[in-house]
């Protein structure tokens, strides 16, 4: 077929596709700069950053997958070196580790975050990539012995962990049994050296005295961070509690935010909260900032890893 043909065909289902609608396709302005009408469209495959609107649409219809080009909007930086990048969920599969790990060598993450039994294949994917390789202990509970908590952090470090986040015991801490809390967070400090240790000290089960005394036991005991969650306990991160976090630890200690952030706005709050670092499975959607669509009829999308 000539290309003078072609041109005229694609012409005719163009208007036969416009009759059809009812008249010509709306251009619909995009937040990003994109006024491109549909109908003549250039097909450059960044829709899903300069018409995001369009894309959520698109897959609330039904969609699986949506195509598009690389490089497909600008990267936050800021926000990528402080994202922990995490997969918790317990059918997590080999596969889905591999997605991980090259996701986070492409956006330039902090660390992936990962079950214990995870990080030898988590490490050796990330070899040469500067992203860091964090395990979770005692996860997500935080009841086990402390022997057992400091044996898998122990374990979890030969296998190659660059950091722990370790759950602390909740429910000694709720029965005012603060040696318990500050020894078992102590010997997993001890257990996980050279490696830096987060406690999890699942704020949303917490009064306000309790998170006091949790931050403050984890400071003493020699933690280098505090967190507020395992994503799988009733609440998650919150700016107040980031906020309170960062005027007990000062600037000795990182804060991590982690349950619940799953934009660009959720996470510049915290870090402006005074969060150091963010536990996230939507990360590639924050430090891109396009909005997560729905699945279905408005269902919102599952979240991968667990209840982060």
């Amino acid at each position: 077929m000539a290309a003078s043909e072609l041109d005229q065909l694609v012409d005719t289902i163009a208007a036969r596709v416009r009759a059809r609608l009812g008249g010509a396709l709306p251009v619909v302005e995009s937040a990003h700069g994109c006024d491109d009408d549909p109908s003549h469209c250039s097909g450059c495959g960044h829709c899903v950053s300069r018409r995001p609107h369009a894309a959520r649409a698109i897959a609330g219809e039904g969609a699986a997958r949506i195509g598009a080009g690389p490089d497909t909007g600008p990267v936050d930086s800021s926000l990528a070196g402080l994202i922990d990048h995490t997969l918790l969920k317990a059918d997590a599969t080999t596969d889905e580790v591999r997605k991980l790990c090259d996701e986070a060598r492409k956006y330039h993450f902090a660390s992936v975050c990962v079950n214990s039994g995870n990080v030898a294949r988590a490490r050796s994917l990330l070899a040469g990539s500067g992203v860091m390789t964090c395990a979770v202990v005692g996860f997500p509970l935080g009841a086990m012995a402390t022997s057992a908590k400091a044996f898998e952090a122990r374990e979890a470090v030969r296998a190659g962990a660059d950091e722990i986040d370790m759950v602390i015991n909740v429910g000694a801490l709720k029965s005012r049994d603060y040696a318990l809390v500050s020894d078992d967070i102590r010997k997993v400090v001890e257990a996980s050296r050279p490696a830096r240790v987060k406690v999890i000290l699942e704020t949303g089960m917490l009064t306000n005295e309790e998170k006091v005394i949790a931050i403050s036991l984890a400071k003493v005991a020699g933690a280098h961070f505090v967190k507020t969650s395992t994503g799988f306990g009733p609440g998650g991160a919150t700016t107040d509690d980031i906020a309170l976090m960062r005027r007990l630890v000062g600037a000795e200690l990182g804060v991590k935010a982690s349950g619940g952030v799953r934009t660009h706005e959720d996470a510049e709050k915290m870090v402006a909260a005074g969060a150091s670092r963010i536990g996230a499975s939507a990360s590639i959607a924050i430090v891109t900032n396009v909005k997560l669509p729905t699945q279905g009829a408005g269902k919102p999308e599952k979240k991968r890893a667990g209840g982060y």
